[in-house]
């Protein structure tokens, strides 16, 4: 599983012309699901994003998460995130799960989050999205649970 994590002022994202979720400050999450990804990393991603102390304390550190600053998430769905580009230039995706999988997982993620609290917001998976936000700082941080879990490629193609 991957997830892109940006620290937003605001973002919002907008379905055939109408809004399905929109949070202010907060965190605004692309999330890749993987082949062999399951529930323990979805619970083991939505514990790293929602612990990740990238909001400032009065020290001006970035040592605050958005539990700590009951902070919505607003989570979109992205398998692009397992785009494959070692040949050629059309991207292939095959290290991406499966949509039915991918939708488990994603809902999984989702689900997670909100028990612990968090306000959670999303896209609709699988629609055309305009995903609109005001990236701040700019915070932008990649978490991979390969990091966790270990690559599940073990040779270069």
């Amino acid at each position: 599983m991957r997830a892109i994590i940006q620290r937003v002022l605001s973002s919002h994202v907008v379905v055939d012309g109408k809004t399905v979720g929109e949070i202010e400050k907060g965190l605004l999450v692309l999330l890749g699901v993987g082949q062999g990804d399951d529930q323990a990393i979805c619970t083991y991603m939505a514990d790293r994003v929602a612990g990740m102390r990238i909001f400032s304390d009065a020290d001006g550190k970035m040592n605050l998460s958005a539990i700590q600053l009951a902070l919505p998430i607003l989570v979109v769905s992205q398998f692009t995130l397992y785009a494959d580009v070692h040949r050629g230039r059309r991207p292939g995706f095959t290290d991406a799960a499966p949509p039915d999988l991918a939708k488990t997982l994603y809902d999984c993620f989702c689900h997670e989050l909100r028990k612990l609290n968090i306000k959670v917001e999303t896209g609709i998976f699988q629609a055309d999205m305009k995903v609109h936000l005001v990236n701040d700082g700019p915070v932008t941080i990649l978490i991979d649970s390969n990091d966790k879990f270990g690559s599940k490629k073990t040779t270069l193609e």
